[in-house]
Formats: structure tokens, sequence, C-alpha cells
């Protein structure tokens, strides 16, 4: 064996030693208060433990992979030997001490077997869970079963929905890509679900407006949808959760400007400026929404209802596929020359995707300052159809509080548009 093999055996089996005296750690801390011999395993045995598995993932790499097969059987009578036996003397049926030593085990081999870094991480993982469980276990008593059944519905929808949608476009002009399009139906309710737990968390004046930041920064479409809801569902919060949907108008020109540089270096060059300005305008209207809002005396509700409700989720779907169908008919129709119509039409549905296509547009030809121009169109379009969604979706104060602020930034776009048109130097 040459001296880098010898090393690296060496370093390997190093790891495999220390997954075992980190989860040992953390058992020997837990259980510090048993009795000496009580225990089905301490610091030292997990130590062990890691040990035998790095040196039975090295000789399944030479003798064949039946030696690992044999070692995971013997651990596995050894553990189940003791929990036997310790529980019969404690009345702990427990068996999350027996179940991190056969991971020790598992990963120690696999730390030898040719992936240590990701053995260490998924110890690291294994040792936070079982620290956790205090934390884990008051988090499970509060949850609802309305909480539970969201969480399941999101899972359900994200793991099992998703990876099974054609990633194609399909319909006229090849529109609809449905892999996209479901991907848009799980942000909104991720968002919905997110939202929901940082109003628990964090209370609602500070949950609202970290979800609004957050959010828009994933999808500001997403958030006005779930944020109107909410407002119809809960008396009192227009005025916040219309803060909130402000900053994710803000959040939402940030994504434009990150995606640009991106995908085209000089797009962005050209239109970081006018789109922080718009950030900045938008900032500055949820600033002066959240100085007129007392919150005094405000708490989170004790009843938010479920974190999001998978029907309205699908009705958002419908209308992004309306929204897509026309926006590609504008474009078939209309053409390239028409970028102008097609960003402010196309912006109602998607801004990512809009500012993607513009960026591939200045790629193929059209002026770098042309399709900054675009861009700016695009945002003006996009915060005021989040404006009608909000008077549409959330009711008439919300709407015309959304409103104020998009037609603040409306109107700082057309003397943006005006000034990049004549070539005027801009703030």
């Amino acid at each position: 064996m040459d001296p880098d093999s010898t090393l690296a055996l060496f370093r390997n089996v190093a790891v495999a030693l220390a997954i075992g005296l980190l989860i040992g750690l953390e058992r020997g801390w837990q259980k510090r208060e048993a009795i000496a011999g009580r225990r089905v395993a301490g610091l030292r045995t997990f130590a062990i433990i890691g040990v035998t598995g790095g040196v039975t993932g090295q000789l399944a790499l030479t003798v064949g992979p039946v030696v690992l097969g044999l070692g995971l059987i013997a651990i596995a009578s050894i553990l189940l030997a003791a929990h036997v036996v310790s529980s019969r003397e404690s009345d702990d049926y427990g068996i999350t001490s027996e179940m991190a030593a056969m991971a020790t085990f598992v990963l120690a081999a696999l730390a030898t077997t040719g992936e240590p870094a990701l053995a260490a991480a998924a110890a690291v993982v294994v040792a936070t869970l079982l620290g956790l469980k205090p934390e884990l276990h008051r988090w499970i008593e509060r949850l609802d079963r309305d909480e539970l059944i969201a969480a399941l519905k999101l899972l359900m929808i994200s793991v099992l929905v998703l990876p099974l949608m054609p990633d194609r476009g399909l319909g006229p002009w090849d529109a609809l890509n449905p892999y996209k399009l479901w991907m848009l139906v799980v942000l909104v309710a991720a968002i919905s679900f997110a939202g929901h737990f940082a109003v628990r968390v964090l209370g609602q004046t500070r949950g609202i407006l970290t979800t609004g930041i957050f959010g828009g920064l994933a999808s500001s479409t997403a958030l006005t949808l779930n944020f109107a809801r909410l407002s119809r569902r809960t008396r009192g919060v227009d005025d916040l959760l219309a803060v909130g949907i402000v900053l994710s108008l803000a959040m939402g020109m940030v994504r434009m400007i990150v995606v640009a540089g991106a995908a085209n270096p000089a797009l962005a060059g050209a239109a970081w400026l006018p789109l922080a300005v718009l950030m900045a305008v938008a900032m500055g209207a949820a600033l002066v929404l959240r100085l007129r809002i007392d919150t005094t005396g405000q708490r989170a509700p004790r009843r938010l209802g479920p974190p999001f409700r998978l029907k309205e989720t699908l009705r958002f779907a419908v209308l992004l596929i309306g929204i897509t169908i026309a926006t590609h008919a504008a474009h078939a129709m209309i053409g390239s020359a028409g970028v102008y119509v097609v960003a402010a039409v196309a912006a109602m549905g998607d801004l990512t995707a809009v500012t993607l296509s513009i960026a591939q547009l200045a790629s193929g030809g059209v002026e770098p300052e042309t399709a900054a121009r675009a861009l700016v169109v695009a945002a003006v379009s996009s915060v005021l159809f989040k404006s009608v969604l909000a008077f549409c979706l959330g009711g008439r104060r919300l709407g015309l509080l959304v409103a104020a602020s998009a037609v603040s930034m409306a109107l700082a776009g057309a003397a943006l548009l005006w000034a990049m048109h004549y070539g005027l130097p801009m703030p």
C-alpha cells in the first residue's frame, strides 16, 4: 500500500472514530444520571462501535460486501440482547440509544467505504436530532391537527406529485410546462406554511413582516395571494398585511437584479440602478405604512386556521395557467419586436421567468438598454398586477393600501423610463 493510500485509510478510520465519539458524547450526556452499568452504551462503547464500523467497512472493500452484512447482523444482535435485558430492569422500552448505535456503525462504515464527508455530516445531523429531544417533543405537543394535515399535504404535493410532472412545454405554443407550474403551486403552499408558523413563533407583527421579506425573495405573487387569503380570514390585520406585500414587492426587485446578473451581466449593469430605485420607493412606501400602524396590544390570534388550503392553492394554479397562455398568445401575435408589450403582459405571471426571457433576448441581439427598459416595464406591470390581486382577493382596504404603494412605484417607473429613453442622468 502506497503512503497516500495509507494516509487516506488512517484518515477515514479517524473519521469513523470521531463519529462514534460525537454520538457517544451526546448519549453519554443524556444518560449521565443513570447508574453505572445500567446504560446500553456510553461514550467509550460508541467510540468502539465507530472504530468497529470503520474497520468493517474497510474489510468489506477488500474481502467483500458480505463482511458488512455480517457486521450489521452482529451489532444488531448485541444491541437487541442489551435492550431486552435493560428494559426488564428499568421498564424503559425506548430504543433511541440502540438506533443511535446502529447509525454509528453504519456511518462509520460509510466513512471508510469512500464517503467520509457525507458520513461526518450525517453524524452531526444524528447528534443534533438526539440533542434536541425536549424541543422536538415540545414542538409536537403544540402542533394541532390542522397543521399536521397541512404538513402532510405539503409533502404530498412536493415530494410525491412534483417529480411526476413532465418538465416540457405542452398545450398551445408549448406554453404550459407542468413541472414549472406545479413548482409555483408548491411555492405558494410553502410560503403560506412558513408564514403561518412565523406568525405563531414571532408574533403577528414580526411574523407577517418577516414572511413578507423572505416570501418576496421567493415569489411576490405567491406571497400576495396568501396574504390576501389571510386578510379574508383574519380581521384587523389589513395594514400589516399591506406592509408585508409591499416589502415583497421590494424584494422582487432584488430578485430581478440577481437573476439578470446571473443570466446576462451586461443587462444587469444597465438595469440594476432603475430596479434599485424602484426597490427604494417600495421600501419607503412600506416604511410609511408601517409607521402609521398602531400595534399596541396586538397579539397573534389564538386560532390561525390551517397553514394553507389546497383548494385555494389549486385555484391559483388555474389562474396562472390562464395568464401563461395569454402571455404566449401575445408573444405569438406581436413577436419579439413587441418586447415591451410582452414584458408587461408576461410580468403578470412569473416575474423571474420574464427576467430570464428578457435576458435571453438581450443575449440574442436586443440592445441592453432596450432590455433594461423592458425589465422596468415588467416590474411596474408586476406591482400593479399585485395590487389588483390584493384588491380582488383580499378586500377593499388591503387593495387600496397596496395600490397606493404600487402607483408610487409605477410613477417612479414612468419617470425612469422617460429618463432612460432620453439618456438623462438618473439618481
